[in-house]
């Protein structure tokens, strides 16, 4: 009886464990796939968009921002659920500060060398990025409030 409980129990935890990492019922098709149709105001950046709008690593070694406005980028992984968290905050800044800052998205799975090249171990990592100052890096699950207070006070002062 013992093992028949101890097994059960294994089931139960591998089918949380397996819709906490993204895996999903039939229940949750129907909301990914309402939830990609919608829009995205954040904007994901691989390498050669990184080099162009960003920092062009490749030719300086001292920091340049490219950008015409503020921004922040947000280092990721889909299989994180800290990430996963914040990527709503994300997109309801991008709406809220729309014209005055871009918020980027690098995936650090498909562009692991920008996540070397930032030193990027712990997700999700955040830089901020001032037009004419030096970028400053975050990390964690940051709530709307800190977003809000770290936009106004280090990208928009």
């Amino acid at each position: 009886m013992k093992n028949v409980t101890v097994l059960v129990l294994m089931i139960v935890i591998s089918i949380n464990c397996l819709s906490c990492n993204g895996q999903s019922t039939s229940a949750n098709k129907k909301s990914e796939g309402a939830s990609k149709e919608k829009t995205t105001k954040t904007i994901k950046l691989n390498k050669a968009d990184f080099l162009t709008k960003v920092f062009n690593y490749e030719t300086t070694e001292e920091w340049k921002y490219l950008g015409d406005k503020p921004a922040i980028i947000d280092f990721y992984a889909d299989w994180c659920a800290p990430c996963r968290s914040i990527a709503p905050i994300l997109e309801e800044l991008a709406e809220e500060y729309s014209g005055k800052i871009y918020i980027y998205k690098i995936d650090i799975e498909k562009e692991n060398e920008l996540a070397a090249v930032f030193g990027i171990r712990t997700i999700p990592a955040l830089l901020f990025i001032p037009v004419n100052e030096k970028p400053q890096m975050a990390q964690g699950a940051l709530s709307k409030a800190v977003f809000k207070k770290a936009i106004d006070e280090i990208l928009l002062d």
